[in-house]
């Protein structure tokens, strides 16, 4: 008989960003307790996190287990001892013959536990396992710790409630409703949950509380955002969106300021007019079925009104002091306090500025791109930091690039978001990105496993993208210092191909043992592998490359390899002399030219010829050989790393 399973953790508002990762571990845990089940499903909403599984079996199957005993040659009472203690006969021992002697055992059945009892003593533990970035005591200190409260437990097999206490709740059919719409406790069923906790203004599943969000707003010219849609899912449990306005007098103020008010301090989604630009209205979502009287429609306008007030008063305060004059004002902004005498952002610019001689536009921008931070704005919206400085650079008339490179530089602030517009946006923002890469490796601050509290992978990444998809000529290598930042820089180059860009690993792996400086000819080669690697020629070429280096290494071959250092006179006719020959025909040849005629070529030489051959001079002849024929070729790739069927 199989039964269905139901967990559900009550607990206060869960941040939203900690939801989705949190259902993932949750799952991983259940898996763990090898307990079979058909399927499962998660859900959560801020108040509760909900496990449903379907197939489980009643009880564990039962099983067999061997007993041993004492030795063959034990006396007969401890024998007979043995058998008492097992609720066995002695006639019923077998001899079981092992590694170290043969001893008297019994198979013993086990039968299997029930399921019920299973989940009782492991639920609590692993409710508490489930990861969070940080956790909370919420009875005391020492007792047991989560993200929030737990307030209530659902867990029930069947029609029966799987019993366990944790931290004085005590598990059972009663869930919770909205927190305002409705009531406190609400008996549940596996059957009738989901419909019981719609009937309470609660819509279990966040893809329903997404659709039902882009369903009702779908009148309304809505900017989208993904990121907003996602957060106000997990922030709800009975979204309802209602379209505010405001007065058309604050669209004097740039749209980034007046979209990153309504986003990030108010959680509201812009609106676009027929011409995408930015209407004065907004949409804000309640957590509550209906706004009748427009009471929460009016609050949501007056606090917006205040928002964009103060905006409007610290956008006109801070014009009463140019970018240029702020200059002096990062000596008392610390930017790394680990830095000591040279940790403030004044210095930070110095040494940007320094990377940036001999470019007029991008070395404008460093040294004004950190002054917004000494400014009003970004003090109270800090998202705005870069945006605004190049927002106050236009109106202060800096030329097109400059502006445009400030309000860049912090790009790209993911692997979604888009690279610096301009090549002088390019440049500071590879400047920034090392400068911080540098200073915080150079006092040790180097991410380990999943802390990165500096976003250094961000920086390193952003690096690489601005290089590559930039076109920009500047070898990386020639921007970092040391073996521990250039490691860093080399796992974000492979991570940025293989992972971003799509290219097989063993390609990457192949074409950076190659040198992986320069970004862009990095790239050329691994599109140029990728194009070579359908080729009939190229999988068993790999192999005979593979089968070169094995052979150089085994001899421990360090002479350096050319045409020169071969001596004609010492090669035997036939093979060893047409691959020569055909080297010799080829050389300087890009592979793809020349794939077809040196593979058969280089066949034949394996298949006849003996490398290790008696003769020291014949032997060092044909070492010298295979070292200049890959050598010619390893310039695009080491093409020994590729994976071949072979």
């Amino acid at each position: 008989m199989s039964l269905p399973f139901l967990l559900e953790i009550g607990t206060e508002e869960i941040p939203d960003w900690m939801i989705p990762a949190a259902l993932a571990n949750l799952r991983l845990l259940f898996e763990k307790l090898e307990i079979p089940y058909e399927s499962v499903a998660l859900d959560a909403t801020p108040r509760r996190l909900v496990l449903r599984a379907e197939g489980l079996p009643e009880r564990q199957p039962d099983s067999e287990e061997r007993v041993m005993g004492p030795a063959k040659s034990a006396p007969a009472q401890a024998v007979a001892g043995f058998a008492r203690k097992h609720g066995v006969k002695p006639e019923d021992l077998t001899i079981e013959t092992t590694a170290k002697g043969d001893y008297y055992s019994f198979v013993k059945k086990v039968e299997g536990r029930r399921t019920k009892d299973i989940l009782a003593g492991a639920l609590p533990s692993l409710i508490l396992q489930i990861n969070f970035p940080k956790t909370m005591y919420w009875t005391g200190k020492g007792g047991p710790r989560f993200i929030r409260p737990i307030r209530w437990i659902v867990a029930l097999l069947g029609e029966e409630i799987v019993p366990f206490d944790l931290a004085g709740v005590h598990s059972g059919s009663l869930t919770s409703g909205h927190r305002r719409l409705g009531a406190r406790e609400i008996v549940v069923t596996i059957a009738d949950y989901e419909r019981r906790l719609r009937d309470h203004y609660v819509i279990l599943s966040a893809e329903e509380r997404r659709q039902k969000l882009t369903s009702e707003m779908a009148g309304v010219r809505v900017k989208p955002d993904p990121a907003l849609l996602e957060t106000l899912v997990y922030i709800t449990e009975f979204p309802t969106p209602i379209t505010g306005s405001f007065d058309t007098q604050f669209l004097e103020l740039p749209e980034e300021v007046l979209i990153t008010v309504m986003r990030h301090h108010q959680k509201y989604f812009s609106v676009e007019d027929a011409h995408g630009k930015l209407a004065p209205q907004f949409v804000a979502v309640m957590n509550i079925d209906a706004d009748r009287e427009g009471f929460v429609r009016r609050g949501n306008e007056r606090v917006l009104r205040a928002r964009f007030t103060d905006a409007r008063f610290f956008w006109e305060t801070d014009q009463k002091k140019k970018l240029a004059d702020r200059v002096e004002d990062l000596k008392a902004v610390t930017f790394l306090k680990d830095l000591k005498e040279r940790g403030s952002y004044h210095h930070k610019v110095e040494r940007m500025l320094a990377m940036l001689s001999g470019d007029r536009h991008a070395a404008r921008a460093a040294e004004l791109c950190k002054c917004d931070l000494t400014t009003e704005l970004v003090k109270e919206f800090t998202e705005l930091q870069g945006v605004v400085g190049g927002l106050y650079a236009r109106v202060q008339g800096e030329p097109e690039p400059v502006w445009q490179a400030i309000y860049d530089h912090y790009k790209p602030e993911s692997m979604e978001d888009a690279i610096p517009r301009n090549h002088a946006g390019q440049m500071v923002s590879i400047a920034d990105k090392i400068d911080s890469l540098r200073s915080c490796f150079s006092v040790g601050l180097v991410p380990t496993g999943s802390k990165d509290p500096y976003a250094l992978r961000r920086a390193a990444q952003g690096v690489v993208r601005i290089l590559v998809e930039g076109e920009v000529a500047i070898p990386l290598l020639n921007l970092i210092e040391g073996k521990e930042l250039t490691a860093f820089f080399e796992d974000r180059v492979r991570f940025y191909f293989k992972d971003i860009r799509g290219f097989k690993y063993d390609e990457v792996n192949a074409a950076m043992a190659a040198g992986w400086g320069d970004l862009k000819d990095l790239e050329t080669r691994l599109a140029r592998i990728q194009k070579l690697r359908p080729t009939p020629d190229f999988e068993p070429l790999a192999a005979s490359f593979k089968r070169i280096r094995n052979i150089l290494e085994q001899a421990k071959w360090d002479r350096p390899p050319g045409l020169s250092s071969i001596d004609p006179t010492l090669l035997e006719p036939g093979p060893e002399t047409d691959l020569y020959h055909e080297y010799r025909g080829i050389a300087g040849q890009p592979i793809e030219n020349v794939i077809s005629r040196l593979r058969p070529k280089v066949d034949l030489f394996f298949d006849k010829v003996l490398v290790n051959a008696p003769d020291a001079r014949v032997r060092q002849n044909r070492l010298t050989l295979l070292s200049t024929l890959l050598a010619e070729f390893s310039t695009i790739a080491d093409f020994s790393e590729i994976v071949t069927n072979s």
